[in-house]
């Protein structure tokens, strides 16, 4: 016989919903892989991360950045594209636009 929490783990596993990060996990990844010093794989990211993440969590999460456009990924690494930059912001402000 199964407890409460058994039941509640079991049927939020079933639904697809184990592992949605919450924000602040998205935030800790992004702020990961944005002031990386390098272009990381993604078992270098998962492991360097400040506080431990499931792995099937972090992968919903990379899920998300690549879909939204803030990360591509080749065969290996990661890379933060996303322009946040200031200077990049500025730039493309006043940069003409070639048709």
């Amino acid at each position: 016989m199964s407890n409460f929490g058994d039941t509640c783990e079991e049927m939020s596993v079933m639904s697809g919903r184990g592992h949605e990060p919450n924000l602040a996990t998205i935030l800790m990844v992004e702020r990961a892989i944005h002031e990386a010093k390098n272009y990381p794989t993604k078992m270098e990211l998962w492991r360097s991360l400040p506080r431990k993440v499931q792995y099937p969590t972090f992968n919903r999460i990379i899920e998300y950045l690549l879909s939204s456009n803030k990360i591509i990924m080749n065969e290996r690494q990661i890379v933060w594209v996303f322009p946040d930059n200031p200077k990049l912001k500025k730039l493309l402000r006043s940069s003409l636009r070639v048709r």
